[in-house]
């Protein structure tokens, strides 16, 4: 994919013509409300001890997300480990579920424990998952083309929900037994680099360390006209239902991650690739400079939508500066 977003000192300057809905905290405030009056109690069992008790402690976790829809997960602790831990929540990209534990030993091998939330009617693509979607299509995941569900309703479209079960997911998690609460990450690329972004904007006292990188979800005025899948499922859905464009529109506004940065408080590192089509680098520079905090931007010239190995290690050093 060559170049083909705005030039390189345009982009540092950028920000997103979206506007800010006025009741975005009341909105976000009353789905969590709602997420909290239908919570059962968390579910949490030791996985396959064959496999994995030299390395990890490896727990099968179940949760209560949006309207009280239970969400899967996996929690891994170091194994050799007798004190609280630090917590990486990774969220996962587009397509993706929650995987398989062996998918996850990054973090636990550098001392870590990590939350791995299950992507709720996903699963179907990249990598598996457990949790299907009560609203749209029952319990089994599915492969990726949720854009567009419920899109004329903020209150029940498909990334309200996620956003919940994100912000539920760091909520359970931090209660867990051997996590220290004071010392939490979020982090995730494409679609996880949007649930880390917003839950950094939607629980700033919870969130210490924000990892967003590639992030998709972001500037919807520009992304949905420049960018391929899966933001065009969206301009390929309004240029047929050009009767709901405007209710679609707002919905978008109050999921923007553009919109939402301006809350986060913790340091944030985030990264894009100049080739990137999927999550155009406008969009990501839209989130960028929206943020207050203190913030760090990797900018890989030659790449498209992934980051470079190396990009791992900046990662790591990232987190062990500001934890």
């Amino acid at each position: 994919m060559p170049w083909f977003d705005l030039d390189p000192e345009t982009l540092k300057t950028y920000r997103t013509s979206a506007v800010e809905p006025n009741d975005m905290d009341i909105f976000w405030n009353r789905m969590l409300k709602t997420a909290h009056e239908n919570i059962s109690a968390t579910r949490i069992a030791v996985y396959k001890e064959s496999i994995y008790s030299e390395i990890v402690k490896a727990y099968d976790v179940s949760f209560s997300g949006a309207y009280g829809d239970i969400i899967k997960g996996w929690l891994l602790r170091p194994r050799k480990t007798s004190s609280q831990t630090p917590l990486v929540i990774d969220f996962s990209g587009y397509g993706g579920g929650r995987g398989l534990p062996i998918e996850h030993l990054m973090y636990p091998a550098l001392g870590y424990s990590v939350f791995v939330m299950d992507i709720r009617g996903q699963g179907g693509s990249w990598r598996i998952g457990d949790t299907g979607d009560p609203d749209h299509g029952g319990d089994s995941p599915s492969a990726p083309g949720v854009m567009t569900k419920g899109i004329t309703d903020h209150e029940k479209y498909y990334f309200t929900r996620l956003y919940i079960d994100a912000l539920r997911a760091v909520e359970e998690a931090a209660q867990l037994d051997g996590i220290d609460p004071e010392r939490i990450v979020a982090a995730g690329a494409s679609q996880g680099g949007a649930l880390s972004l917003v839950v950094s904007s939607l629980l700033p006292h919870m969130i210490k360390v924000c990892i967003a990188e590639i992030p998709f979800l972001a500037d919807f005025p520009r992304a949905i006209g420049i960018a391929s899948y899966p933001y065009k499922e969206i301009a390929d859905f309004l240029s047929q239902h050009v009767d709901i464009i405007d209710e679609a529109l707002l919905t978008l506004r109050y999921i923007d991650t553009a919109l939402l940065a301006k809350r986060i408080t913790a340091p944030t590192l985030m990264a894009l690739g100049l080739m990137d089509d999927i999550a155009p680098p406008s969009s990501v520079y839209a989130v960028y400079n929206a943020i207050g905090a203190v913030k760090d931007l990797a900018v890989y010239p030659f790449t498209g939508h992934q980051v470079p190995a190396l990009h791992q290690e900046r990662r790591i050093e990232f987190i062990k500066q500001y934890l």
